[in-house]
C-alpha cells in the first residue's frame, strides 16, 4: 500500500536536463515517479541510475499525442529549450508546447490532478522592462526564428489559465530563467554548456555580439527546489511566477569565469548576434520570495565548479 504522503507524479520531459533532476528529487521525497519523454533532446543516460528504483518508471512517449495514465500531480516540462534544438523543427516545437499542453491539461482534468507548466523567460521576448516582472506582457517577434518557442510557451500559458477559469483546474505556471548544472546537453548551444565544452577542448570561446548582453544564471538544485515549493502552494496561487537568479552577469564575465575555473588557454572570439537575441534578461523574483519563501542559494562560482566537474571527462 502506498503511504499517505506518497504521490503518483508524472514528469513529462523527465529524461531531460531539468526533468531528470526533478525525478531524482521526487524519488528522494518518497514519491512514485512516471518519467515520460520521447528522447528528442532527453537521454537515457540522464536517468540510467534511476531505472533500478522500484518507484521509478520510464515511458517513451510524445506529448503531442494523448496519454492515459493515473497521476496525482503533473509537471509538464516537455519541450526542446535551446535554440539549436527548437529551431531544428520549429513546427514540432510549437506542437509540443501547444498540443502537449492540451493533452496534459486534458489528463489533469480527467484524473483531477494538480498540474505545473514549465514556461520560460522567453515569453518576455527582448524585454523593454528591466528586470522583468510577471505583469509585463513582453516584447516578442511573432514571426521570427525564435517564435516557435516563445509563442508556443505563451499559448501554453493561455491554455493553462483558460482551463483554470473554465474548469477550475488546479494549475501552477512558472517562468524559468537561465538554468545550468550537471546533465545539461553538451551540444545544446546554450551559453554555459558552450563555454565549458569549448574551454575544456581548448577551442575558441564563442561570444555573440560584444559580450555586453546580460543573463542571470540559476543553479539546477535551486530551480528544482522552486518547482517543488510552487507545487506545494495552495490552490489559490496559480502564478505565473518568475524563477531564476536576479544577479546579472555579462556574457563576457561568464566567459572569463569559465576560463579561470577550467584553466583553459582558449581565446575569446566574437561573432554576429543572432536575430531577436535579448540584450538583457533578469528576473524580478519578489513574488517567489514572498509566496514561496524561495531565493537561489548557489553562487555562480560554486555552480560552475560543479558543472565543469560533470562535463570534464564527457567532453
Amino acid at each position: 500500500m502506498r503511504g499517505a504522503s506518497r504521490k503518483r507524479v508524472l514528469v513529462t520531459g523527465g529524461a531531460g536536463f531539468l526533468g531528470s533532476h526533478l525525478c531524482r528529487r521526487l524519488l528522494e521525497q518518497g514519491h512514485d515517479v512516471l518519467c515520460v519523454d520521447n528522447l528528442y533532446t532527453g537521454t537515457r543516460e540522464n536517468i540510467i541510475d534511476l531505472m533500478s528504483n522500484p518507484w521509478f518508471e520510464f515511458l517513451r512517449h510524445d506529448v503531442t499525442f494523448p496519454l492515459y495514465v493515473e497521476a496525482d500531480e503533473i509537471y509538464n516540462l516537455a519541450c526542446p529549450a535551446s535554440p539549436i534544438h527548437y529551431q531544428f523543427d520549429p513546427v514540432q516545437t510549437t506542437k509540443t508546447s501547444v498540443h502537449g499542453a492540451i493533452n496534459m491539461l486534458g489528463l489533469a482534468k480527467r484524473v483531477k490532478a494538480k498540474i505545473l507548466q514549465a514556461s520560460t523567460s522567453e515569453v518576455y521576448g527582448d524585454p523593454e522592462l528591466h528586470p522583468q516582472k510577471e505583469n509585463y506582457w513582453g516584447h516578442v517577434n511573432t514571426v521570427g526564428p525564435r517564435a516557435c518557442y516563445d509563442e508556443g510557451k505563451r499559448c501554453a500559458e493561455t491554455l493553462f489559465f483558460d482551463y483554470w477559469r473554465q474548469y477550475r483546474l488546479k494549475i501552477k505556471v512558472v517562468r524559468i530563467f537561465n538554468t545550468y548544472g550537471p546533465f545539461m546537453h553538451p551540444a545544446d548551444g546554450r551559453v554555459v554548456s558552450n563555454f565549458i565544452t569549448q574551454a575544456l577542448r581548448g577551442e575558441p570561446i564563442t561570444i555573440y555580439g560584444d559580450g555586453s548582453q546580460t543573463r542571470s544564471f540559476c543553479y539546477v538544485s535551486d530551480m528544482v527546489d522552486a518547482f517543488l515549493r510552487t507545487m506545494e502552494t495552495g490552490d489559490e496561487f496559480t502564478g505565473p511566477v518568475n524563477l531564476g537568479n536576479p544577479r546579472e552577469f555579462t556574457i563576457r564575465e561568464l566567459a572569463d569565469r569559465v576560463l579561470e575555473l577550467t584553466g583553459s588557454r582558449s581565446e575569446i572570439v566574437e561573432k554576429p548576434l543572432p536575430q531577436d537575441d535579448p540584450t538583457q534578461r533578469c528576473p524580478d523574483i519578489n513574488l517567489a520570495q514572498s509566496v514561496l519563501g524561495w531565493s537561489p542559494k548557489v553562487e555562480l562560482q560554486q555552480g560552475l565548479r560543479e558543472t565543469i566537474a560533470w562535463f570534464d571527462g564527457r567532453t
